[in-house]
């Protein structure tokens, strides 16, 4: 009967397969699995051990994969009302309910055992924790319950580069966790920006996000206020000795234009901004992290050499 799923399911990829891509979210595993093994490398002094790099990588990758197919499956009904979702593969018709509950589990269950196997017990545990958070607790309760729903939600978004490192090291350390913290404060004004764009299929779908129950005003003004307390946030690697100059640099630079756009979405009032601020939002936090590995290994050469 197993057999007979997976080969089953096995086929239905053969003929959807952009349809089963779009349904891990590429896009977004790609920063989640990048700032993964930015943590990685951050971790140790020298290089990671290629194992864990290559499959701890591919692990976490496939659970995040994994847990955006889930939030396809519970968001159906919403993603069906909505002028950006509804062209997904659920409401679309494209895949049906048992098609993309059975990928979930299989690209999920494959991802877990490749932690298992080749990295530790505590990342696996941890990286199955952000799973839960973000398909079940987020997307489930969370998402329809408060529109603070992304910052309390926040959590598993901003666990990938803390479970790099605990991929790596097996423990929790406070670099895990100042690492968390950047991805933690950035992600309010990044989806509340996405959120003023999308606003209208938000209060079409009935889900509480900010500039539905508070208003696009206040929301702007979060969105600014996030941005400040990120900036002196995102210095920390610095000020604690666990980077050096070319972060500093590059964390002042990203930051100033980071407020930039946010204080010009506050100041002028013009929603159109909002997918701007959205879109360097992603910026920012790749160059941040790419910043963070660069200086991490310019610092090794020169003690090595």
């Amino acid at each position: 009967m197993m057999t007979t799923a997976i080969q089953t399911l096995h086929a239905s990829i053969r003929r959807h397969g952009r349809d089963y891509l779009e349904l891990t979210k590429p896009k977004v595993v790609a920063l989640i699995t990048f700032t993964a093994m930015v943590g990685m490398l951050l971790a140790t002094p020298g290089m990671v051990p290629w194992e864990i790099l290559l499959f701890g990588s591919l692990g976490i990758a496939l659970m995040a994969g994994s847990a955006a197919a889930l939030n396809h499956l519970a968001d159906q009904r919403a993603d069906a009302v909505m002028a950006r979702t509804c062209r997904r593969p659920l409401p679309s018709g494209h895949l049906d309910t048992g098609q993309v509950l059975g990928f979930a589990l299989l690209i999920g269950v494959f991802g877990l055992s490749l932690l298992l196997a080749f990295t530790n017990p505590l990342t696996a545990v941890l990286t199955a924790a952000s799973l839960i958070g973000y398909a079940v607790v987020y997307t489930r309760f969370l998402k329809r319950a408060t529109p603070q729903n992304i910052v309390i939600g926040g959590a598993a978004g901003a666990a990938p580069p803390l479970l790099g490192w605990t991929a790596v090291t097996g423990q929790i350390d406070p670099g895990a966790l100042l690492l968390f913290m950047i991805i933690y404060i950035w992600t309010p004004p990044h989806f509340w920006a996405l959120a003023i764009h999308r606003r209208h299929d938000y209060a079409r779908a009935d889900i509480p996000m900010l500039p539905v129950t508070h208003g696009v005003a206040f929301t702007r003004l979060q969105i600014l206020l996030y941005t400040i307390l990120l900036i002196p946030i995102s210095l920390l690697p610095f000020l604690t000795g666990m980077s050096g100059g070319i972060y500093l640099a590059s964390a002042l630079v990203l930051g100033g234009r980071f407020l930039y756009y946010a204080a010009r979405l506050f100041v002028t009032g013009n929603d159109r901004l909002a997918m701007p601020t959205f879109g360097f939002s992603i910026v920012y936090l790749f160059g941040l992290f790419a910043a963070l590995m660069l200086d991490h290994y310019v610092l090794y050469l020169f003690e090595k050499f």
